[in-house]
């Protein structure tokens, strides 16, 4: 089942960003621009006769501005997604994790750039598979509804999922999973985590539901950009019971604590000097998979240090970053490992690959994740 053009409305105070992205959007096949507005007063007026699927969306505009926007169209049009185009700032920041919240799909940051052509080239660089995900995403959820299963929430709605047990699937080898058993070395001492796009809101739902003496560390890649994460950490610590921080440079990773790695830079564990501890290293080391943070980064170094007492949790999000590391862990490493099912993923792509490799122990729904979290380490 083939979706028609994906049908864009472009929402942005800032007449360079609308020409820009007007004139991007106009490049890429599948899309059409039904329209432009400079405020979401006027967006909102148009939204009826245009019927767009998706608002490229500005947060900080005049008369109405992006959050009004979207607490508007959950409110009477649910069936239109959103990107939020955001700045590198605090504000900008906590605005767009409220934006998130609010049920947007996913944001891009307004270039720094020194010439138009360079800001015109991130944008498009950005945009284009975030518009590719949505597109699957329409396209996935109006085929689950066509066999009668729920269709995929929207970020704000995703506690909706359902409460069916998880599906414990058959590996793709008997013999892998053999083997795999042999490794494990009893409950789990440390928890990561993999997630993308749909995962501030999906995070802000699962850490809550984890208790507050869960008696491990937790660490996280969330691909974000710099600033964002220091955001979402203190956004997330308000809702937790457990401690939730961006993670620094050689602290001891300490129980009951879920540190963030911070955007735009990578992290790993490594042992402290005297062997009794083991420390976040925050490096510059180069992207892996065109991300930084890289939960393959993340993944490798969990996986040396607790061999068969590891639980890998890889949840909604673009791209396949994780799968590499997940082959290692499960297969090397004795990891137990938790992946999202499709219909509560805003996004199918990073749990899509190690369920297909039969990487997975549980494929769960976001509603259960937290459960099976816990139950891997007691």
């Amino acid at each position: 089942m083939l979706l028609k053009k994906l049908r864009v409305l472009v929402v942005d105070d800032t007449i360079v960003y609308r020409k820009a992205v007007s004139d991007i959007l106009a490049e890429i096949p599948g899309i059409e621009v039904v329209g432009i507005a400079h405020n979401g007063k006027i967006a909102m007026s148009k939204i009826a006769t245009l019927k767009p699927d998706l608002l490229t969306l500005d947060i900080e505009m005049p008369e109405m501005n992006g959050l009004e926007v979207l607490a508007e169209i959950q409110k009477n049009h649910t069936g239109i997604g959103a990107i939020m185009l955001s700045t590198l700032t605090a504000d900008g920041s906590d605005m767009t994790l409220k934006a998130l919240e609010l049920g947007a799909f996913d944001f891009i940051l307004k270039p720094q750039s020194a010439t138009l052509q360079e800001g015109k080239n991130q944008i498009k660089a950005a945009l284009r598979p975030m518009l590719e995900a949505f597109r699957q995403s329409r396209t996935a959820s109006s085929l689950l509804s066509a066999k009668g299963v729920f269709t995929r929430p929207q970020p704000s709605l995703a506690t909706k999922a359902t409460s069916a047990s998880p599906l414990r699937p058959q590996a793709t080898s008997a013999a892998g999973n053999t083997a795999q058993a042999s490794k494990r070395r009893g409950k789990s001492e440390i928890i990561a985590i993999g997630i993308s796009t749909g995962g501030p809101n999906a995070l802000s739902q699962m850490l809550p539901q984890l208790p507050g003496d869960l008696g491990v560390p937790v660490v996280i890649v969330q691909h974000m950009p710099p600033v964002f994460t220091k955001s979402l950490a203190a956004s997330l610590n308000a809702k937790c019971a457990l401690t939730v921080k961006e993670a620094q440079e050689a602290e001891a990773i300490q129980p009951n604590t879920v540190y963030i790695a911070p955007g735009g830079k990578q992290m790993k564990l490594t042992a402290s000097a005297d062997g009794k501890n083991r420390i976040i290293r925050i490096t510059d080391d180069p992207p892996e998979n065109s991300c930084r943070p890289s939960v393959d980064y993340l993944f490798r170094s969990v996986g040396d240090y607790y061999v068969g007492r590891t639980t890998a949790v890889i949840m909604t999000g673009m791209g396949s970053d994780g799968t590499k590391a997940l082959q290692t862990l499960k297969q090397q490493k004795g990891a137990f490992v938790i992946a999202q099912n499709e219909m509560t993923c805003v996004v199918y792509g990073m749990p899509k690959a190690p369920i297909e490799q039969g990487l997975a122990d549980v494929i769960a729904p976001l509603n259960k994740i937290a459960d099976e979290i816990t139950k891997s380490v007691r």
